[in-house]
């Protein structure tokens, strides 16, 4: 895994595939496993195209070949897992760049097909179509380096973390920050995600004395914090915080500790009532990253309501919380309908200003993945570097030209005179 210090997962996965961001030399990689084949690698096949190390990835919902990268190098990247994939692949199907430094997070839209979120060091938040290859939207308005963003469950506002100690929510298509509050005063970095189906955020992060914290807000009155500051504990590593829609648990995860805490939330109860802690995975050896699996990769039959995969030194190991239930009957009350692997929206109808819910399945039976169509993509090139010779011949061209010019514009203001 990467040795880089930027605060992200770097683990991501879907049902059939985990990506982990890979240490190499000279540039960035990603690692790809097959979730179904567990156990010790001799090799693991790649994804080489970044000249920077991978700062953030992520599967697309309703792809589970298609992944996102984010690199120092100030590209994004969009790749396609090849079924069975043994060897490295260094071209991606699409190249996203706009960014004007390097990129630090990402998130795909969970309702409209083909629609990302980037944030970058240029404090910039984009919008990309990422079939064309386009950045469609942009919203400035960050102060400082954006640590997280997160689509909303009906996929029209974003909320985002900054190191500005705000969090903001965000619509794109409007192009501005619709509110903002400061939160975490601490130096070190924070998050924020979206509760759930709620209009509630929990943002993670540090007080000034470097405590860990949390603070819950309800964007509907986003003047001041429904709760918080609260207390967590006195680590220095930054919580990873992710939240199951459907069972309501909310999970944070301590990067550099090995504890994983976990609440259930009741984002419709009052404040004092609303958060209540049931236990935590505990282990001696400290989390470095971890990925959240989508609930349509979990196994209903053993009912595991999560999986989160930790990666742990060189091993990546899958950590599943289930609920003990003696009968065999699938259990509707904590597996409701999910959301599914069909989008609600096209690119184009979401650019277009259409909403919608993400469309659900039922997970009884198990879940009977959508046949894949595969996607086209219009790719963008990358930029190609020049080499030494081939910047001096371009440099002696635009000499030439520029002399060309000087003349012309002479023999004009020469002409004018005489006239």
């Amino acid at each position: 895994m990467t040795k880089n210090a930027w605060d992200s997962n770097f683990v991501t996965c879907s049902p059939k595939y985990i990506a982990v961001a890979w240490q190499v030399g000279g540039g960035g990689a990603v690692g790809i496993l097959d979730v179904n084949k567990p156990g010790k690698l001799a090799t693991v096949p790649l994804f080489t195209g970044h000249k920077g190390p991978v700062l953030d990835l992520q599967f697309s919902p309703f792809h589970d070949n298609i992944l996102a990268t984010v690199s120092e190098d100030g590209y994004g990247k969009i790749w396609q897992v090849p079924d069975g994939m043994k060897d490295s692949v260094s071209e991606p199907v699409q190249n996203l760049k706009g960014h004007k430094r390097k990129i630090g997070c990402l998130d795909f839209n969970g309702v409209a097909e083909n629609v990302l979120a980037t944030a970058g060091t240029d404090y910039d938040v984009k919008i990309w179509d990422i079939s064309t290859g386009q950045d469609k939207l942009t919203v400035s308005g960050h102060g400082d380096l954006i640590q997280s963003v997160q689509w909303n469950y009906s996929g029209d506002i974003l909320v985002s973390f900054c190191k500005d100690h705000f969090v903001r929510t965000i619509d794109p298509r409007a192009g501005k920050v619709v509110q903002q509050i400061e939160t975490h005063t601490g130096v070190k970095g924070g998050r924020a995600i979206w509760l759930g189906k709620h209009d509630k955020v929990m943002s993670v992060g540090f007080a000034k004395s470097s405590e860990r914290q949390y603070f819950v807000l309800d964007t509907k009155a986003m003047d001041k914090p429904m709760i918080g500051p609260v207390t967590i504990d006195n680590s220095a590593g930054m919580l990873m915080p992710f939240y199951d829609e459907d069972t309501e648990i909310l999970f944070l995860a301590g990067k550099g500790d090995g504890n994983i805490r976990y609440y259930e939330i009741e984002p419709s109860s009052p404040a004092n009532e609303m958060i209540h802690f049931i236990s935590q995975y505990s282990s001696s050896e400290p989390n470095r990253g971890c990925g959240f699996m989508p609930k349509r990769g979990c196994d209903v039959n053993t009912n595991e309501i999560v999986r989160i995969y930790k990666v742990a030194g060189s091993q990546l190991h899958p950590l599943s919380f289930k609920v003990p239930r003696k009968s065999d009957m699938f259990q509707d009350d904590i597996f409701p309908a999910c959301r599914s692997d069909e989008a609600a929206l096209t690119a184009n109808q979401w650019f277009g200003g259409e909403n919608s819910a993400p469309k659900t399945k039922s997970l009884e039976g198990g879940f009977v993945a959508k046949s894949s169509s595969g996607l086209s993509f219009e790719k963008q090139e990358e930029e190609k570097e020049l080499s030494g010779e081939e910047l001096k011949k371009a440099y002696e061209e635009l000499k030439k030209k520029v002399v060309y010019l000087e003349a012309e514009l002479a023999k004009a203001n020469a002409k004018g005179s005489e006239n």
